[in-house]
C-alpha cells in the first residue's frame, strides 16, 4: 500500500531547475532510499515534503490525501545540518522540542527519559548542548525527531559523524521504528547503509529521477552474469579448463583453496561453468555476484552525464 507519493514535482530557482517532474512512490512501513550526488535535488524534495517550500508544479499525497499543513504533525525530520541551541540545557531543549510536537509535559518527559536511557546519555540531561560531543548531540537530535512517534520519518545523512558502534545502534533503532509501523525516507551517500536498510530506492541526478524501484530487483537487472567459484584440489590450470569466452576476472589463493571470479557470456549459464570445472576440482563454494548499490550509483550517474 502506498503511504507517500510525489507526482511530477518541479521546482525552479532563478533559472536553475532543482526538480524536473520528479515522481516517487513510498510504500507504507518501508524504508525508501532517496539517493543522488550533491546538488541533484534531494534536499529540495525533502524541504517540499516538510512544507518548508512549495513546488512550482506537481502534487504530493499522504495516504491519497493532498499534502497539507495538518500532515506536519505526522512527520519527523532529521536534517543533515543539525540545529540544537548550544547554550540551552539538553533536557530543557529536548522537552521544548517535544512539546512543540504536541506532547503533554508528562508524556514528553516520560518518552524522553526512556530514549535517553536507551542511548546511555541520561547523565547529560542537565548539561548544556555545547558540552556534548558531536555524536552525543546527534543522538539528542535523533531522539527529538522520533519522540512524537510520527508515521513518516525523513532522515538526511543520519549516520554522519557517528563511530561504527553508534551508527549500528542507530540503524537498529531505525529498523525497530519501521517494524512498529513507521514509513521512512532515508537520504544518504553511504551506499552500504542503503544495502542494509532500504527496501526501495530512487536515484535523482540533475533534478530528474534516473532510476527507481525495488532494490533487489534493480541489483538483478544490473548484474553482469558473474560468479565467484571456490575450489580445492585443482588438477589443471584454470585457464586451460575454461573456454576463452569465459572472462576470468580475479584469481586468489586461499590456503589450499583457490577462488575465481568469472564473468560468463550472456548465453552461457552457471551450470555450464560448473560442468567445465567439476571434473578437475572439488567445488567448495559457488555464488552469483550481484553489483553493489555503489557500483550501480556510479554507473547510472556516469551514463546520465554522458547522455547530456
Amino acid at each position: 500500500m502506498t503511504f507517500f507519493e510525489a507526482e511530477n514535482v518541479s521546482k525552479n530557482y532563478a533559472g536553475h531547475t532543482a526538480l524536473d517532474h520528479v515522481s516517487i512512490n513510498v510504500k507504507e512501513q518501508s524504508i525508501f532510499g532517496l539517493l543522488g550526488p550533491n546538488g541533484a535535488g534531494k534536499t529540495t524534495l525533502i524541504r517540499i515534503i516538510n512544507q518548508i517550500i512549495g513546488p512550482d508544479t506537481g502534487e504530493l499525497r499522504i495516504k491519497g490525501e493532498k499534502l497539507n499543513p495538518d500532515h506536519i504533525a505526522q512527520i519527523g525530520y532529521l536534517p543533515e545540518e543539525r540545529g540544537l541551541y548550544k547554550k540551552m540545557k539538553v533536557g530543557e531543549q529536548a522537552m521544548y522540542l517535544a512539546r512543540l510536537k504536541g506532547l503533554s509535559k508528562q508524556d514528553a518527559y516520560s518518552r524522553l527519559k526512556k530514549w535517553f536511557e536507551k542511548f546511555e546519555i541520561e547523565n547529560w540531561w542537565g548539561k548544556k548542548v555545547e558540552e556534548l560531543s558531536k555524536g552525543m548531540a546527534q543522538k539528542v537530535q535523533f531522539i527529538v525527531t522520533v519522540v512524537h512517534e510520527p508515521s513518516l520519518l525523513i532522515f538526511d545523512e543520519p549516520f554522519s559523524g557517528f563511530d561504527p558502534i553508534n551508527a549500528e545502534l542507530l540503524k537498529q533503532e531505525i529498523l525497530k521504528l519501521k517494524d512498529k509501523g513507521a514509513t521512512i525516507i532515508f537520504s544518504t551517500h553511504n551506499m552500504s547503509s542503503v544495502e542494509e536498510l532500504c527496501d526501495n530506492i530512487a536515484l535523482i541526478d540533475k533534478a530528474k529521477v534516473i532510476l527507481d524501484g525495488e532494490m533487489q530487483s534493480i541489483k538483478q537487472e544490473y548484474k553482469s552474469n558473474a560468479y565467484e567459484l571456490k575450489v580445492r584440489d585443482l588438477q589443471k590450470d584454470i585457464n586451460e579448463i575454461l573456454p576463452s569466452s569465459f572472462n576470468l576476472k580475479k584469481i586468489r589463493a586461499l590456503n589450499n583453496c583457490q577462488s575465481f571470479v568469472v564473468e560468463l557470456p550472456g548465453n552461457v549459464t552457471s551450470n555450464e561453468l560448473l560442468s567445465q570445472v567439476m571434473p578437475h576440482a572439488q567445488v567448495s563454494s559457488f555464488e552469483e555476484i550481484l553489483p553493489t548499490m555503489n557500483e550501480i550509483f556510479i554507473r547510472k550517474v556516469t551514463e546520465a552525464g554522458r547522455s547530456k
